[in-house]
């Protein structure tokens, strides 16, 4: 068995005259943490869209090895796509793209009340995991309430509850400043990679890719460039 959780071969993409990704080819094994960088327009969030599914590659395949064994995910309906995503993926955006008028702990259960968890066990589950990233005592407080590194902790601890095999992270400290991107960035590998999990990272931010295991550097839709990061 393959030990990479996803791989990508001739990924294509356009949008209209606009070619957004150039034939790329990306593995990512099981565990490992991966920073996608490049300026803005060079084809990285498509890259990171293609691998998770939101988006469909014009050429080329996406292949992920979960729980359920080996898929396509290119080859998918929307609906398995969709389905994949809630069960497998985990999703950390800039902006967190939480909720606003649910709590905390409500934001995170929701997770897992979507793939059919009564809303009490889904409760403690999302309790436990607030807790591990030093959240407790928050729960109730709304989105509004907490600063963005506490609000993007709430994000993380979404995107974990599941029990994702890999997290996909846009961009996941953009908003923040450089000592709370540190502290976030700590508790995004602490939960994922510490834990056995996978990280697919998109950062404009050299000091954040630097912390995880592998770089990748994409220009024009290409990946011109590789190098090992401190989590090696």
């Amino acid at each position: 068995m393959s030990s990479f959780v996803i791989e990508a071969t001739g990924l294509e993409k356009s949008f209209g005259t606009t070619r957004a990704l150039a034939g790329v080819s990306l593995a990512v094994r099981a565990g490992e943490s991966v920073a996608i960088m490049g300026a803005s327009g060079s084809g990285k969030t498509t890259l990171l869209h293609c691998l998770a599914g939101i988006t469909l590659p014009d050429a080329g395949t996406v292949t992920f090895q979960g729980r359920a064994g080996r898929v396509q995910v290119n080859a998918l309906s929307e609906r398995d796509r969709s389905q994949l995503r809630r069960e497998e993926f985990g999703f950390v955006f800039q902006q967190g793209l939480l909720i606003p008028e649910l709590t905390a702990i409500e934001n995170v259960a929701l997770a897992l009340m979507l793939n059919g968890m009564s809303r009490r066990e889904a409760t403690s589950h999302a309790a436990g995991w607030l807790d591990a990233l030093g959240l407790g005592g928050m729960h109730d407080r709304r989105i509004g309430q907490l600063s963005g590194g506490q609000a993007q902790r709430v994000a993380i601890a979404r995107a974990q509850v599941t029990g994702a095999a890999v997290v996909f992270a846009d961009e996941p400290t953009g908003a923040l400043d450089s000592t709370t991107s540190a502290e976030v960035i700590g508790a995004l590998l602490h939960s994922t990679t510490g834990q056995g999990r996978t990280l697919v990272m998109v950062t404009h931010d050299a000091d954040v890719a630097g912390r995880c295991s592998r770089i990748i550097e994409v220009r024009d839709g290409r990946i011109v460039g590789e190098r090992v990061g401190a989590a090696a």
